[in-house]
């Protein structure tokens, strides 16, 4: 067994979503993400905070797609991004505690008793996404 992975890192996070302009507004107006390409025809965006991908794509028939459900539904159960500290969570959460179409889970919290502080929503289009604030 190798003591390195084979991997170095992910590239980008696809998701399907409800509602495409909704969607690629939350990351570009509410988390400052950048838009880096798009597929008008599949249709799909793809967005970039520097470090991270994110594509989206638009559901073929959102009236008949099934919601994510996590304990239920095997594959994705949330993804995490990295903010800068406990400063930029909280204002993160206060932030998105009035944006729309998000769904606080719980607000930042000590992440195992430890120092690293963490909390959860579901962004618009129902994925469930946490933030996380490393210790110092």
């Amino acid at each position: 067994m190798s003591d390195t992975a084979i991997t170095q890192g992910a590239h980008h996070i696809g998701l399907t979503v409800p509602d495409l302009a909704e969607s690629r507004a939350f990351f570009l107006d509410t988390l400052g993400f950048s838009q880096v390409g798009e597929v008008p025809d599949y249709p799909a965006v793809f967005l970039t905070d520097g470090t991270t991908m994110i594509t989206l794509w638009q559901a073929a028939d959102p009236a008949t797609a099934v919601s994510f459900d996590r304990k239920n539904v095997i594959g994705l159960h949330h993804f995490a991004l990295k903010v800068e500290d406990a400063d930029v969570l909280a204002s993160l959460h206060h932030q998105l505690s009035t944006a729309d179409g998000v769904e606080i889970e719980f607000a930042p919290e000590s992440l195992g008793g430890g120092a690293t502080q963490h909390m959860m929503c579901t962004i618009p289009g129902g994925i469930r996404m946490e933030f996380i604030a490393p210790a110092a």
